[in-house]
């Protein structure tokens, strides 16, 4: 394995967009409950944020259906890197499906959306909107960790992201590939399976003692722990993930490992567990087969 790198033209995950079939259901989940903040909306969308300073977190769109994705979002590192994945995409087998230009959707900001070779949706934003930094709140959600997305060809999708977006591997378990923008551990990930939709969104909490109070507060709410509380091997962060009001998998988590340009990429041998533990503690629930169903579920809208 080679050592990571920070990307020079993705500086991080900002958001992600979902379709929904019932705003206002979403809305009571994410703000009431999830302790997100609507910082936007339009007649048929919602956009919401955390406490620190991207614009939003989530963009919630009303249509008919089961839940689908519609794109992950990234910020680009400069308005030239917006040409350069545009130029990128098409030859490794990606499309471009809008050119660089200015967005009209709240955070506004220039903007390139692309498809990798399997139909997953990325947009690239530079120059978009911020606010100013609340600072870490108790119980509430910072910004997003990461997104991880499913694939029946992870090696594949690794290699696109490394060519166009010029992310590098972290670590390789045998089913997932944690994949580098920044200092975070990952920004992205992809899970290997027979689908190529999302996996879950993962929410950066303040402190380990947030990802445990969220954890009683959804369960007080009626959603159960799924999976948790326990601490990942790859990325060293804690968790509890749930499933929302939509089948759509969402994770709190706190304290990612952080990593620099001498960090050692490892493999699959170097990331086994004892028989029947799936992560650091051992102490916590799941995964759920319903939550390993909803892993599988959330489907990219048509592009």
């Amino acid at each position: 394995m080679n050592r990571s790198h920070a990307s020079s033209r993705v500086s991080a995950l900002r958001s992600v967009a979902l379709n929904v079939p019932d705003l206002m259901r979403a809305e009571d989940f994410y703000t009431r409950i999830w302790h997100l903040e609507v910082v936007a909306r339009s007649e048929n969308a919602l956009y919401l944020r955390g406490t620190g300073s991207d614009h939003h977190l989530l963009a919630l769109h009303q249509a008919s259906g089961p839940a689908s994705i519609r794109c992950v979002t990234l910020r680009a590192r400069s308005r030239a890197a917006l040409d350069e994945i545009a130029q990128l995409a098409p030859t490794v087998g990606g499309r471009v499906l809008q050119s660089p230009s200015p967005l009209s959707e709240p955070g506004g900001g220039t903007g390139v959306t692309i498809a990798d070779t399997d139909g997953r949706v990325f947009q690239l934003v530079w120059d978009d909107q911020t606010h100013a930094d609340q600072g870490p709140i108790k119980d509430r959600p910072i910004r997003l960790a990461h997104a991880v997305l499913n694939s029946n060809r992870i090696d594949s999708a690794q290699s696109f992201l490394e060519t166009v977006l010029d992310f590098s591997l972290a670590d390789r378990t045998r089913i997932m590939a944690f994949m580098r923008c920044n200092n975070d551990h990952h920004s992205l990930a992809f899970g290997d399976t027979d689908n190529n939709g999302l996996n879950h969104i993962a929410f950066m909490m303040p402190d380990t003692d947030s990802v445990m109070r969220g954890g009683g507060r959804m369960k007080d709410a009626g959603y159960a722990i799924e999976w948790g509380p326990g601490r990942h091997g790859p990325g060293n962060n804690a968790f509890n993930y749930f499933i929302d009001p939509f089948d759509v998998v969402i994770e709190y988590t706190a304290e990612v490992q952080q990593i620099d340009d001498h960090y050692q990429a490892r493999g699959p041998a170097d990331w086994k567990w004892p028989p029947g533990r799936v992560d650091q503690w051992g102490v916590g629930v799941g995964p759920t087969e319903r939550l390993k169903q909803a892993q599988r579920a959330v489907k990219f809208a048509p592009s």
